[in-house]
Formats: structure tokens, sequence, C-alpha cells
């Protein structure tokens, strides 16, 4: 038996050699682990070899004390070993996530192993004595192995219960483990008792243990899925022993039994056991609430920080807000014309120029200001002060954000809008503020003041109310005639829109056309102008009066991608011929795209009708511009034709200029505002034969300029030009003239005092050219 039990323990080199070798070839974690199953295997082989080799060798059996001594040594070397691989299983890959888990544990296993213990104990001893006379009650020399074993057993649940997916790889190294612990019990039994059936079993267990180990710590090296820790699992793993160890007690107590040794042993280890592991567990929530508590703050300080700048964000500035009470002043303020940075740059530029101005706002602070980014291109810096620090402040910034912006080795240059406010609420008064500096031509400091409000919530109402404007008949056009000069015989009229409310009474388009762009109301109010517009047109001629009508053309009309075959539509509609209508179109637009600009102008034009550059001299328009837009009439602005009045009281310089330029560049003038006869005679002396303005008509209803035209229907002979019978004189104004350039091609013209054929006009010379239609060009 005892040389069967040798072969057996035989087989068991060549797993610990393959142990050995996979331990080689692995690196970090994995090669610990390897090393120690490894040394365990064959620490625990060797021993149960030397073992049988010294009981074959003395060769005699009788000598109770030399068995219990083999016995002893034999169950110390196996159980060192056993424990060696207890420790390599614990240091598997997947096992635990850390060191801190291994020990966690390796208590779970010593809970469930005390349970065992206890239980064990209750069971092999007085009264119970379920083994009987087997009951190796003399040999202590398996009270190491034993546990080991128990310990083996535990261990092996609580990596059944945590260890990572997929966790039967790991399970079975441990229950080979546990499986190897049964054998250095069952050998130490076997020579203790001189029993050589035990040493047969021992040597096979031995075998079958260390090669399970070997075949399934291949699989164990696979990838694991990490899960949580284990005290997210709840506490089975100490109720179920300690129920089982509580029972077990009052069981024994009941049938008489009484505590020794062991059973105070396996009591005060799972007492240990569970009070260490609990240590280890309010440890844990101690430094996992530490944690929390940090990324906590971590997080609450991302949802109030602007990852690109890192200032504060909206939030961020709400909290200082309430933190500041009433003592700060808040300054809004936004970058203009940023989104064409994102347009034409990109935004990676964009985004590195918005860091930009979060540096210098940082570098521009004092102790105790915040600076924000609201979102976008806007910002906010709160600060300590009253209103007037907050104002030199402002305009410190607004120069420091003026500077350029050196990007990817070019300049940007960026201007900034600020508003600022220093009582009541910060937030929404600043960026009142900041709104009116936008709309009061940017790059400038705008401070609060009350009547803001109520020009907020006008606003409001009249957004409100414009939306039904049409619907409920509260829109109607006026006319204001356009004379010839120096006739004053109206050859046109341009269509102003006027809305009367209900309560809010008249409001004046200065007030309701921005609304109506902000809101996105102005495309659908400037369909209903056309159409009543070439309506009314249409009515005129088929009373035979021949006029023509100019209707104002927002920038967001122009823009409208199907804005030239609506007007096409309804010009064929109401059988208006397309040289009757003039669209005109604002110096304004033309600060925007400019190519744009002349595309829609141009397919405007190609539709027939005339395009009219109003306002022109309110200072957007260019020399080189003026030649490329596809226009036909200049509207010299009011201003200049008020100039010569409110200052020298002189002819107009810039009135003639403007004339001669446009006659020059083949253009009808048209000069508007024109309030008095003064003006009248400086406009006429610069050769311009188009007037408008209060001195010849306000905007009246349709039926009175119509019986204005009706005065007019039987028009004076018109005189012939006068022979010139003198030189012309150099300082003569300039006259214009048309010019036939080819079948149904007409151009005017400057004419000026050196030309050939010059004539001073006597009377009204020029009205022919203008007072209708087909001499317009137009017809």
């Amino acid at each position: 038996m005892e040389l069967a039990g040798l072969a057996g323990l035989l087989a068991a080199v060549p797993a610990v050699a393959y142990l050995g070798r996979s331990g080689r070839r692995h690196t970090g974690a994995a090669r610990r682990a390897h090393l120690l199953l490894a040394a365990g295997g064959a620490v625990a082989t060797g021993a149960a070899l030397a073992g049988l080799v010294t009981a074959l060798l003395g060769g005699q059996h009788s000598d109770p004390g030399h068995s219990r001594a083999l016995a002893t040594a034999v169950a110390i070397g196996m159980g060192l070993g056993t424990l060696t691989l207890l420790a390599g299983t614990v240091a598997l890959p997947g096992s635990a996530r850390s060191p801190a888990a291994a020990i966690r544990h390796v208590l779970d296993g010593l809970v469930i192993a005390a349970a065992i213990w206890f239980v064990g104990w209750v069971l092999v001893s007085e009264p119970t004595r379920i083994l009987g006379d087997a009951t190796p009650n003399k040999c202590l020399a398996i009270l190491l192995p034993a546990v080991l074993l128990v310990l083996g057993l535990g261990l092996t649940a609580v990596l059944a219960l945590h260890a990572h997916r997929p966790r039967r790889h790991t399970v079975r190294v441990a229950a080979g483990v546990t499986v190897v612990a049964a054998a250095a019990n069952v050998l130490a039994i076997g020579i203790c008792r001189d029993h050589d059936g035990y040493t047969l079993v021992s040597g096979l267990l031995l075998t079958a243990g260390l090669a399970h180990v070997a075949w399934a710590v291949r699989a164990a090296d696979r990838p694991v899925e990490v899960s949580g820790d284990v005290l997210e699992r709840g506490a089975a793993y100490a109720v179920v022993p300690m129920v089982a160890m509580v029972g077990a007690l009052g069981y024994h107590l009941a049938r008489g039994g009484v505590m020794d040794v062991f059973g105070y042993l396996g009591a005060t280890v799972e007492g240990l056991a569970l009070v260490s592991r609990q240590y280890l567990a309010l440890d844990d929530v101690r430094r996992y609430t530490l944690r929390l508590r940090q990324s906590e703050a971590h997080f609450r300080e991302l949802a109030h920080t602007d990852p690109l700048t890192g200032l504060a964000n909206r939030r961020g500035l709400q909290r200082a807000l309430r933190s500041a009470g009433e003592r700060g002043a808040l300054i809004g303020i936004d970058m203009d014309g940023f989104k064409t940075v994102n347009d034409l740059r990109g935004h990676d530029v964009g985004d590195r120029v918005l860091a930009e101005v979060g540096a210098r706002l940082r570098r521009n602070l004092l102790a105790g200001d915040v600076a924000a980014r609201l979102g976008g291109d806007e910002f906010a810096v709160l600060m300590h002060g009253d209103a007037d620090e907050a104002a030199l402040a402002a305009h410190r910034l607004l120069a420091v954000l003026g500077e350029p912006y050196e990007v990817d080795g070019g300049s940007i240059f960026l201007s900034a809008s600020l508003g600022v406010a220093a009582t009541g609420e910060l937030l929404h008064d600043a960026d009142l503020a900041l709104r009116y500096a936008k709309q009061r031509g940017k790059n400038r400091v705008e401070r609060y003041q009350q009547g803001y409000d109520e020009l907020l919530r006008r606003r409001g109402t009249l957004t409100g109310e414009l939306r039904h404007a049409i619907d409920r008949d509260q829109l109607h056009l006026v006319f204001q005639p356009v004379v010839a000069l120096p006739s004053m015989r109206p050859v046109g009229a341009e269509a102003l829109l006027r809305w009367t409310h209900p309560e809010l009474g008249r409001v004046a388009p200065v007030e309701f056309i921005p609304v109506a762009e902000e809101s996105g109301l102005i495309n659908r109010i400037g369909a209903w102008v056309l159409e009543q517009s070439v309506k009314q047109l249409a009515e005129w001629r088929a009373k035979g009066h021949d006029v023509w009508l100019s209707v104002n053309l927002s920038p967001k009309e122009l823009h409208n991608s199907d804005y030239a075959a609506q007007v096409a539509d309804v010009l064929a509609e109401y059988g208006v011929p397309p040289q009757r209508l003039v669209l005109e179109v604002t110096e304004h637009a033309v600060a925007t795209d400019m190519e744009e600009l002349v595309r829609r102008l141009a397919e405007l034009r190609e539709t027939g009708v005339r395009i009219a550059l109003d306002d022109f001299g309110a200072g957007y328009s260019s020399l080189t511009q003026l030649r490329t837009l596809p226009v036909d009439i200049l509207k010299i602005d009011h201003a200049l034709v008020a100039e010569p009045e409110s200052r020298t009281g002189t002819a107009a310089p810039l009135v003639d200029v403007v004339v001669r330029l446009g006659h020059r560049l083949g253009l009808e003038v048209l000069a508007e505002g024109i309030g008095t006869p003064a003006q009248r005679e400086i406009v006429e002396e610069a050769g311009c034969r188009l007037g408008q303005g209060s001195l010849f008509g306000w905007g009246v209803p349709a039926e009175h300029f119509e019986s204005r035209l009706l005065s007019l229907r039987s028009p004076a002979p018109r005189p012939a030009p006068a022979p010139r019978s003198s030189p012309p004189q150099n300082d003569a104004p300039a006259r214009s003239q048309v010019v036939q350039l080819g079948p149904g091609m007409r151009q005017v013209r400057a004419l000026l005092p050196s030309d050939p054929g010059f004539a001073a006009a006597t009377s009204d010379q020029n009205v022919g050219s203008v007072d209708s239609g087909r001499e317009m060009g137009q017809g």
C-alpha cells in the first residue's frame, strides 16, 4: 500500500513541473501567482514523499511515538505547501483586484472556515461523535492540515461569490488546493494510525489536486470582467456562518455537550475574523466616502466651470451672485463679429480666440472678482464696487478685448460690447444693458437705466401684437409723393407702412420694423406690403395715372432665396410692368456680405424692376461698392440735404458731389428729406431732378394721392429747350440728359457746363426726363 501511495505521489511531480514552467513564461502578478502555486505544490509533494519514504525505510510501525512524530512533520510540511498554494490562489489575476481586496477575501474565507470548523467540532466531539471510534482523537498532527482544509473550503466559497467573471477557473484552482489540503489530512492520519489505506488515498488525492490546479491555472489567465467591490454584494457570507454556528452550539448544548479548547478556538477565530472584517469594511466605507466627497467636489467644480476657458460658467456665476448679494456690480460682455471668425477661420480658431478672451479677463481681474463664460462668445465679470467703478473697469476691458488676437500666425480683430449693472437683478440688468450696447452701434459700454425695462416690456408687447396685425387689419399703407424738379409735379410715390393698434395707438415704423426683423415676421409683412403696393399701382395705372411706385426692402427679405420669383409672381398677377416698381435697399445692407448682396440685386434686376440705394451718404457705401452694386437710383440721405442749414447756411457741397457722381455713373438721383424751399433750391442748383420730403407732402392714403394725380391730368405743354445764344458759364450747375444707347436702352448722364450742347434750363426743362416712366427708362 505504501509503495502504491508513493507511486501515486510521484505522478504529481509532472504537475508541479508544469506549474514551474508556467510561472517562468508569465510576467507581473501572473508570474508571482504561478510561482507560488509551483512552490506550494513542490513543498507539499516533497513533504508527502519524505514522509512515505521515511515510513518505508523505518520498517517498524509498532512505536506510536515515532508514528505521531513523523505524522506531525509530514503535516507541518504539507501544511506549509498548502498555505503557499492558498497564497498563490489569492494572487491569481481575477481573484481580487487589489491587495486590500485579497485580504478581504482571506478574512471572508476565514469567517466561513471558522464556522465549518465549529460545526465539524460539534459533529466529531461528545456527545455527537458521528465518526465513532474512527475519530482521530490522538492524532494532533492533523490540526494544521484540518485548519488549512476548512480555510480552503471557505476561500473557495468566497471566490465563487466574489471573484471576477468568469469565476469558474479561479474557483477550480481553489478547489484543487482544497483537495491538496484534504490529502495532507488523510496522509497525516494514515501515518499517525499506521493505516495503509489512508496512505494510498492521500497519494491519489495529492496527485489529483495538483493536476487539477495545473489544468485550471491555464484558463485562469484569460481576460476577466472586473466587477464591483465585495461590499456591494451584501453580507450573506457572514450571516449564514453565524447562523450555522449558533445552531450547532445550541444543538451541542442541548445534547449535554461542553465547550472544550477546540470549540473555543473556532468561536474565537470566528469572532476575531468578523471584527477584523468589520474594521476593514468601515475603513473601506470611510475611504470610499472620502473619495466620494472628493469626486463630488470635483464634479461640482466641473459643473460650475467652463471647460474651454477655465472661467466660471453660468451656474458658477449664479453661485457667485448669490454669495455677493447686493455688494457687487456685473459687467456683461459680448464679442462683436465673432460668428465671422467661426465661419471664415473654423471653430478651432474660434475656440482659441475664446480661450484668449478668457485669459485676458483673468489677467485683468482684481482680488475677489469672478469672470465667467455664459455661452458662445458671451462673458461676464462680477466685481466689487459701485456703478462708476464698474464703468471704469468696463472701459478698461473694452480696450483690452479690442487688441488683436494672434492665432495661427495671423491677426484677428474683434471688438466687444459691454453692459454694466450695479443694482437690482444684476444678471438681467447687465444683459439688458448689453443688448442696448449692441443696438447702438457695438464696440461701446452701456450702463443700465431703469427705462430699459419699460422698453423691453413694450418690445415684448409689440412682438406679440405684431404677429396678428395683418389678420386684424391693423396695417395699412400711405404714399409719399416723389416729384420732378423744378416743376414739383408728382411722378411717383414711396409706399410707407403704418401700424395703428386699437390700444397702443399709432406705432412708429422705426419701432416696429426692428421688432419684425428680430422676430422673423419681416418676410410675411414684407410680402403683404409688396402685394398691396403692386395692387394699388395696378389700380392707378388702370385709371390712367402714369406713375411708378417704390417699396422698401429689408435685408432679410433680400437674402430670401426665392424673393425674386416672389416679386415676379406678384407683378404678373396684377399685370404691372416691372419697370414701374422700384425696390429700395438701404445702405445698411451694403455693410453686410457684398458678394451676396450683388447677386441678389442682380436677380431682382433680371425681373425688370428698378433698384434704388436708399439713405446714400449715411456712411456705409464706398465709391468702389457704388460702381459694383447693380442699382438704378441714388436716394440722397436727408442728413446731407439738411446739412447746409445746420451749419453755414450756404450751398451743400456734398449734395452737389453726390448728384454729379450719380450722373457720371449713369444713375438717377433723388433727394429725400426736403422740408424747406431753401433746401429745394439747393437740390435744384445741384442738378437733382427728383425730390421727396415734407415740402411736397407727407405720406397720405391712396385716395388722397390719387386726388392729387387727378388735379394734374391736363399738364401744361412742355416747353422746348431754349437755344443756346451764349457760351456756357463754367460755374453753372450741372444738368442731366437722357442718352439713347440703343433700341430700348437709355442711360441718364450728367451734362456739365463745359460739355457741348449744354444749356441752362429756364423753367422745367428736365421734367420731361422724369415725369413719365418711358423717359425714365422704365416704360
